[in-house]
């Protein structure tokens, strides 16, 4: 029986690891990038689904709704000095960024609302800036989301797609 009193803290302990290492396997994990355009420095953080196997376009993420580009928390964008997206200004500062996906056409959208969970509180009201731009077939294919950023554009990338947005810094 003491035996077994000597084991409970070693047992405790190994319970409290398994279930915290556990968390941080999250299902679509925090990402970021950051790049310059000109004299900007860009970020973008977002959290990273993967396709597993699932079919992305116009299924789990639906063609004409607005999406918060990521999983978990809005995706945020931030830039420290003005730039032109699509020859369109984006002041300096940080945004929650949303698409509204399409077949052949999607809105790219910069939300003064940096902080939201999700869409659910996204207003229109609150858009800074909305352009259109055309998906196109990826290079690769993607299991994980991810954003790339150059001097002149930035991309996001999953599955089959990439969808390319023009900037300058």
């Amino acid at each position: 029986m003491k035996r077994m009193f000597r084991l409970l803290p070693f047992l405790f302990v190994l319970v409290t690891v398994t279930a915290c290492a556990q968390d941080n396997k999250k299902p679509s994990p925090p990402a970021s990038t950051e790049f310059k355009s000109g004299a900007a420095t860009i970020k973008i953080n977002y959290s990273a689904p993967s396709v597993k196997g699932r079919e992305i376009w116009g299924k789990l993420v639906p063609y004409g709704e607005v999406w918060r580009a990521g999983a978990n928390e809005a995706t945020t964008f931030e830039t420290d000095k003005d730039i032109k997206v699509e020859g369109k200004t984006l002041p300096a500062g940080k945004y929650a960024f949303f698409t509204i996906p399409g077949e052949k056409e999607w809105t790219i959208i910069f939300n003064k609302t940096a902080k939201q969970w999700g869409a659910y509180s996204y207003k229109q009201a609150d858009d800074v800036l909305r352009v259109t731009v055309k998906p196109a077939a990826s290079a690769s294919a993607n299991e994980v989301l991810k954003y790339e950023g150059t001097k002149s554009s930035f991309s996001l990338l999953w599955e089959k797609l990439e969808v390319k947005v023009k900037i300058e810094g």
